[in-house]
């Protein structure tokens, strides 16, 4: 992968990839930061930092939804929104919201975990975006928005007591800003509480995933009244809604702001703004220009001086052991019995086939990089029935896939698209094999835009990738057999993956 050699500047995003809703802490010299992971498990990716630029995955929070029979199946657009964290009192504390349930908590002392099983600590639908502050007396508040698909409210943000340790409220919940009161404020959601020099302060994004701008709140206590400010919007800049994350101090006395790019197919994408506080008290975030609010960067100095290098999540994975490596997630919650735990290679036990990859439980994916990309796979079959298959697919709300499929007659390598007009899958393109392997090449270009290589056939399905459910699109590997069958299993080995950054 291309490294950006400037070490002197860092370009956003930071992660061209789809890192959803970001909330980022420092706890001594070390930054974390938290997605969003819907219904794709394990849930809650933690990344920790040195310098605010370059980020590692170092694990979970959330084994996976619960309850555990609801989120057996993939459940799109559910799970998982958007998360909180914070440290207090010696242990690290994610706040997350499952839209259908209520608000839960989990913690653990080192970020990488093993984190806690999720404490519901406000049970009630629509309950969205939550944060908690502890103040200077000890007490301790819950901040969050609404979600109108199950609230029949929105844009409106509240506040709750709650005890210290997150276990339970300790009064009732007062709505402390309304947008529609406000002027100008449409879909105000992802509240992240803050105090500084005796203020609360609430970072508020508006307007919309694709099309909002970031707004700012001040008031002398938690309950208001609240003045607003907006401090972040696209200008003349390509980065559209530029909103929803996290202001950080780097420890040095500097002060940056964590925010998402959403980029469509390719998820919500990470950009770090410089910040500052103007003498009139309020912040300031990217570049400053004559209309008030700043606008993003695009390239910027380091905080810390030290070179950027990839700005994709995308890694290979040679299946050591028979096992995935921690880069993939399960679209439903992780089944204990979905991987044949030996090698060579990855095995994996097909689902039950509707027809629809999106569907099935059993299928690993991993998010497609906002770069153009190219990744292979080598697939095969055992122990299939007729009508068995297995493959990659590129996954959103429609897909393509490129694999190996049994018949009657022995097996087959098969390339497919479905789309949300389609009522089934469409076979583009069948080819004989010899065998029950075949090497699976995708090209995906800046357009989004699928080729896929089987062996040394070339084949251009016309598709164009799509983003899933609130999320991108991603790279998924799946097995399927037909209901009532027996099990396939679908053999996977040396997954590659390279990115011609741009």
């Amino acid at each position: 992968m291309k490294l950006v050699d400037d070490a002197s500047t860092y370009r956003n995003p930071i992660i061209d990839a789809d890192v959803p809703d970001p909330d980022a802490i420092r706890v001594g010299d070390r930054f974390y930061l938290v997605a969003s992971s819907f219904h794709r498990a394990p849930g809650l990716p933690i990344f920790a930092s040195d310098d605010l630029i370059t980020w590692e995955r170092v694990g979970f929070a959330l084994e996976g939804g619960t309850p555990t029979a609801w989120f057996a199946q993939p459940r799109h657009g559910g799970g998982v929104w958007a998360p909180s964290i914070r440290h207090h009192d010696g242990l690290f504390r994610v706040v997350y919201p499952d839209p259908d349930q209520g608000v839960f908590v989990v913690t653990a002392s080192d970020p990488a975990g093993p984190w806690t099983e999720p404490h519901l600590l406000l049970p009630g639908l629509g309950i969205i975006d939550p944060c908690p502050l502890w103040d200077d007396d000890g007490s301790a508040y819950i901040v969050h928005a609404w979600a109108h698909s199950r609230a029949g409210r929105k844009n409106v943000i509240t506040v709750m007591p709650v005890d210290a340790a997150l276990r339970h409220p300790l009064g009732p919940a007062v709505d402390v800003i309304d947008g529609d009161l406000a002027g100008g404020i449409t879909t105000l959601e992802g509240p992240k509480f803050y105090k500084r020099e005796g203020e609360y302060w609430i970072f508020a994004p508006a307007g919309g995933v694709s099309t909002g701008w970031q707004s700012v709140f001040r008031a002398p206590t938690p309950y208001g009244p609240y003045e607003h400010r907006i401090t972040l919007a696209q200008g003349d800049t390509p980065v559209n809604g530029p909103h929803q994350g996290a202001w950080v101090d780097d420890g040095r006395g500097g002060d940056w702001f964590l925010h998402f790019q959403d980029r469509g197919v390719h998820g919500r994408v990470l950009h770090l703004q410089p910040m500052a506080w103007a003498a009139d008290g309020w912040p300031m975030m990217g570049e400053a220009v004559s209309a008030g609010a700043g606008q993003p960067v695009l390239r910027h100095p380091s905080p810390f001086g030290t070179a950027q290098h990839s700005r994709t999540l995308a890694l290979s994975d040679d299946f050591a052991g028979g096992w995935p490596g921690a880069q993939w997630q399960w679209e439903a919650r992780p089944d204990p019995h979905a991987v044949v735990g030996r090698g060579p290679g990855l095995g994996l036990r097909s689902s039950p086939d509707g027809g629809s990859v999106r569907t099935l439980p059993r299928v690993l994916s991993q998010s497609l990089p906002g770069q153009p990309c190219s990744a292979q796979i080598e697939v095969a079959l055992e122990t299939s029935p007729p009508g068995g298959r297995a493959g990659i697919a590129v996954l959103g709300r429609d897909y393509a896939w490129a694999g190996v499929r049994r018949t009657d007659a022995g097996v087959e390598a098969v390339v497919a698209v479905r789309t949300r007009d389609d009522r089934s899958e469409r076979v583009i393109a069948t080819i004989p094999v010899a065998g029950s392997r075949v090497r699976v090449t995708v090209d995906v270009d800046a357009e989004a835009r699928v080729r896929f290589t089987v062996d040394a056939a070339s084949v251009d399905p016309q598709f164009t990738a799509v983003e899933g459910d609130w999320v991108g699109a991603a790279l998924s590997l799946f097995a399927a057999s037909p209901h009532g069958a027996p099990e396939a299993i679908g053999r996977f080995a040396d997954f590659t993956i390279d990115v011609r950054e741009r």
